[in-house]
């Protein structure tokens, strides 16, 4: 078999491309999240197949439902399949069967909405939906808040919660670009600060994508575990290189174990002074 994942408008329809096209007027069956969201893109297309229904329930029996099926053609509710959606555990299923997977590139909206932000795109990191308890909601944040601009999704009515935690964990003078409904009628791409997003976002409408600026890493301050570990080695009469290897390898960071054998030497001071 032959599965192929066909991105879909997230919304301006114009951004379907002529191979997305091609490709589910090729396919003997479109496999799809939503069969009534997905015949309203066919009929506007002017497309008639058969299609199953493919969601997060369903999905763990693709083998049995597509079966006697040579081109699958699968869709989600919008955008490139696999991203926050069922895709992903329908590609897993398809390898593990030995069947053939083909993703035609497309729509998404985390790439437009990162270039779109003018924060730094050199290095992200995509979270897609935070958890939804609070707790781990500002575990996840925390994990991934340094170095990188982050980029993630949130439905209308938790927004203003997530921004909250946001503030928590960046500060409000952190830049965010906060996109709404990207692609559709009433698009919105809103830049700032995060203390200034809860302000303007009282009554969340549409679905959104927030792109939050790399955080700076906490510096690292004096290590006494470090510092015992040197007087300790130094009383074994290592120095030079041997002494940094051997902070490295009980755990110090290498560019600390430098910092302090570099720094005992110039010092040259008795140890225990």
């Amino acid at each position: 078999m032959r599965l192929i994942l066909v991105p879909t408008p997230i919304g301006n329809l114009e951004d379907i491309t002529l191979r997305a096209i091609r490709v589910l007027k090729e396919a003997e069956v479109v496999a799809c999240e939503d069969t009534r969201r997905t015949g309203i893109l066919l009929k506007h297309l002017g497309i008639s197949k058969p299609m199953v229904r493919l969601d997060q329930h369903t999905v763990g029996n693709a083998k049995r439902l597509l079966e006697g099926y040579e081109r699958v053609a699968y869709v989600t509710d919008a955008g490139t399949p696999g991203i926050s959606d069922p895709g992903a555990e329908l590609v897993a299923l398809a390898l593990k069967e030995g069947w053939q997977v083909e993703v035609l590139p497309g729509p998404t909206a985390l790439i437009p909405a990162l270039v779109a932000s003018g924060l730094p795109a050199a290095r992200f990191a995509f979270e897609g939906f935070l958890p939804q308890k609070r707790s781990e909601r500002k575990a996840r944040l925390e994990q991934v808040a340094a170095g990188r601009t982050v980029i993630l999704y949130e439905a209308p009515h938790r927004l203003r919660e997530t921004l909250q935690d946001l503030l928590q964990t960046y500060g409000p003078e952190h830049p965010v670009a906060v996109v709404r409904e990207i692609s559709k009628l009433h698009e919105e791409i809103w830049r700032g600060r995060l203390g200034d997003a809860l302000e303007h976002f009282k009554e969340p409408r549409g679905e959104f994508v927030l792109v939050l600026g790399p955080k700076a890493p906490k510096a690292e301050g004096p290590n006494p575990k470090a510092e015992d570990l040197l007087i300790q080695l130094k009383g074994q009469g290592l120095k030079g290189k041997e002494l940094v290897k051997a902070l490295v390898e009980a755990g110090v960071p290498r560019n600390q174990a430098y910092e302090l054998a570099h720094k005992q030497e110039a010092t040259k001071k008795p140890l225990n002074s």
